[in-house]
């Protein structure tokens, strides 16, 4: 399914499925509760896919998130890098962030810009890739964007948060001059295109807002990042502010009701667009109960 939002055809790019403990994903929510719309598997992990959106116009193709990554020794040693994908359950073999922008007529070169919403490993790892022993950005000829703040809490991570963040994923494209570094909320990132600033599971994660005055899409990242996380109270153990994050969720979610916004889930497994409607205090996807 695609969306036609403004002067971009809205394209979901599955990047691969992986894989995170449900317990860590929904927080105080009891697994009886989550275990209906998110089975877990023997290790109490659930399914997540690491969806990238593609936003195709006349003029620019433009990448939001990255997935994950398929070059995990290259980037990360190779003892680093064959723990990384077992205990994260990465699959091989199925989506892949290149193959998925070849089923809809893409190449690599041919991205003009990567918006990344925060440097967390499942967000930007396939933005940079191994080329004869050296680690390069995927899209060569592409912009990338993500918050100055973000990248300085990337190079310099609190205890909760460093074993998601890694050189690997930015600073190869700092090195090859393709990180553009923002400073807070932008209103005309590029065309039709805003970033608004989220504090609640890590610094500055910028949410994408694709919009023309008639039709709306957000990007969710780790705001919302499954349709089962649209209940205000449903949050993850990951979150650095717990109460910031539902008062973020819940300003978003109030306008997205009203006027009716979609939003994008990038990690649900099963569904990449939905619309919520309010619930007597609380939100839903529409058309849910």
């Amino acid at each position: 399914m695609t969306l036609q939002i403004g002067e971009y055809e809205a394209i979901p790019i599955p990047t691969g499925i992986f894989a995170l403990d449900g317990g860590a994903m929904f927080g105080t929510v009891p697994r009886v509760l989550w275990e209906k719309s998110n089975p877990p598997d023997d290790k109490n992990r659930i399914a997540m896919e690491a969806r990238a959106l593609l936003l195709k116009s006349k003029s620019k193709l433009i990448l939001v998130d990255c997935g994950v990554g398929g070059d995990f020794i290259a980037k990360y040693g190779e003892k680093v890098g064959s723990k990384f994908a077992e205990i994260y359950s990465v699959q091989k073999g199925g989506s892949s962030l290149l193959g998925s922008l070849a089923s809809v007529g893409v190449q690599p070169e041919q991205i003009t810009d990567v918006i990344l919403t925060h440097l967390h490993f499942d967000h930007s790892g396939g933005g940079v890739t191994e080329k004869n022993g050296e680690l390069v950005p995927t899209f060569a000829n592409a912009q990338y964007y993500v918050q100055a703040s973000n990248l300085e809490a990337a190079r310099h991570p609190n205890i909760r948060e460093r074993a998601s963040y890694y050189p690997a994923n930015f600073e190869p494209l700092l090195k090859a001059g393709r990180l553009k570094l923002l400073n807070g909320p932008q209103k005309d990132l590029l065309p039709q295109i805003s970033v608004q600033i989220s504090n609640g599971h890590t610094q500055a994660q910028q949410l994408v807002k694709v919009g023309d005055g008639t039709s709306t899409l957000i990007y969710c990242g780790d705001l919302i990042p499954m349709a089962s996380h649209v209940r205000l109270a449903w949050i993850m153990g990951y979150d650095l502010h717990p109460l910031l994050l539902i008062e973020e969720k819940e300003n978003l979610l109030a306008a997205a009701a009203e006027d009716g916004w979609f939003l994008f889930f990038e990690h649900d497994p099963a569904r990449a667009f939905a619309q919520v409607e309010r619930n007597g205090s609380d939100f839903r996807v529409k058309g849910g109960h």
